[in-house]
């Protein structure tokens, strides 16, 4: 359900997306850079893909503890709908808060902060492990006997609402700012500054952070720095995805405590313990640093536009029907998928072993469907089908000639000042 409904709201997303853009020119403002928007959006869309194979598993937990330890068996009523949405947005505050203070939660919700932009994208940016533990903050929810299609649809609720308040263009709204997140509440809780770190968890309501001791107003003289404070500084989408639980095992190891080597997990993030620090200090914290954005040639930019649109409306597909097809095509698909994402952010970082990855990618889909027949095992092709395949492989190869051609790759992290 949750797939679905994300996919027939993407359309609105991209329209608010591009009016958004649209505003931002029309007043001046530089929110969007052409990578960032590309691997915000990418996230956001391998999260989709793993989600479709985590999802029977998150739900079954559930719909098990609902059944076995449910405490009442509520009614379908608007009042246990308002309940549930409350009830759902005060257990959300404390995952979100246990996201920036346990180390292990971070390494999965780290994902939704590495922008450096803000904008309707970073909405997007969404973590692939996160509810691999999140279910654990939800089940109150079973016990107290919310229907598992309720918690659903409740959960989309809280979730689609977060998507309006990740932009720069609306300024403070007065009374509603004191009750609701706004985007000037969650501009502060992107933030990398001291004076905001660690604010405004809330996901609909920023009652809790009044409440629990969490809210701070977002000042004019302290201007939002987003990004994390250890930055990613990369276009990587698996990256992204594990770098912070590499560097807890990388800690964990050169502990010389075992208390120390699992401690680290769920201490507050960038906690290291005595002898690590010591030997392996982090690097100091700078807040106006230049932003990740490696320069990209008009070329590179057609290119990995046209290719993550392509990605895009063929992931709308798998998001379709991947609970119809047979779990090794899914598994297929789903990994395709993610290694198209994981080679366009490569070509962003104009990284030349990706052009050669993008290659093989290409005449492999070529060479499946020209001896096969069909898309990934499951849905036979007709020869017009086919053929749009092959001529989008092969335009595609012919497009790659001119970029080996034309790359400059000796410069391909080139920085903008």
């Amino acid at each position: 359900m949750q797939e679905q409904v994300i996919t027939i709201a993407s359309p609105i997303f991209i329209l608010l997306i591009i009016i958004e853009m649209f505003i931002a020119f029309r007043r001046g403002k530089s929110n969007f850079h052409f990578s960032d928007t590309i691997n915000s959006m990418s996230l956001g869309m391998l999260s989709q893909i793993t989600s479709a194979f985590l999802k029977l598993f998150l739900i079954g937990i559930y719909a098990w503890v609902a059944h076995n330890f449910a405490l009442f068996k509520l009614p379908n009523a608007w009042w246990v709908w308002v309940a549930g949405l409350l009830v759902y947005d005060f257990l959300y505050y404390w995952l979100h808060r246990s996201g920036h203070e346990i180390a292990v939660l971070w390494a999965a919700h780290v994902v939704h902060h590495q922008s450096e932009r803000y904008n309707l994208t970073t909405a997007l940016r969404q973590t692939s492990s996160g509810p691999l533990l999140a279910w654990i903050f939800y089940l109150p929810l079973a016990i107290l006997g919310v229907p598992i299609e309720m918690f659903i649809a409740i959960s989309l609720i809280d979730l689609l609402y977060q998507f309006w308040v990740h932009t720069e263009l609306i300024g403070k709204l007065g009374w509603f700012d004191r009750v609701f997140v706004s985007p000037s509440n969650h501009r502060v809780h992107h933030a990398t500054n001291d004076i905001y770190l660690d604010k405004n968890y809330g996901g609909i309501l920023i009652l809790w952070d009044r409440l629990f001791g969490t809210f701070i107003e977002e000042m004019d003289e302290h201007k939002v720095v987003y990004g994390t404070r250890s930055p990613l500084r990369s276009w990587n989408p698996v990256k992204a995805n594990i770098e912070v639980y590499q560097a807890i095992i990388r800690d964990a190891k050169r502990a010389s405590n075992w208390t120390d080597k699992i401690r680290i997990w769920f201490k507050h993030p960038g906690w290291q313990p005595t002898d690590v620090a010591q030997q392996f200090p982090h690097a100091p914290f700078i807040l106006h640093r230049p932003n990740f954005e490696p320069v990209l040639p008009t070329s590179w930019k057609c290119y990995c536009g046209a290719q993550f649109l392509l990605i895009l409306s063929i992931t709308t597909h798998f998001l379709a029907v991947d609970r119809t097809i047979s779990f090794a095509n899914c598994a297929l698909y789903g990994f395709w998928l993610g290694a198209g994402l994981l080679i366009l952010g490569g070509l962003t970082e104009r990284r030349s072993n990706y052009l050669w990855l993008e290659s093989i990618r290409l005449i492999l889909t070529a060479g499946f469907v020209l001896f096969t027949g069909n898309w990934f095992g499951e849905f036979a092709l007709p020869a017009l089908g086919q053929g749009a395949v092959l001529f989008v492989t092969m335009s595609s190869l012919l497009s790659l000639v001119v970029l080996f051609k034309g790359a400059n790759l000796n410069s391909n992290l080139q920085q903008k000042s």
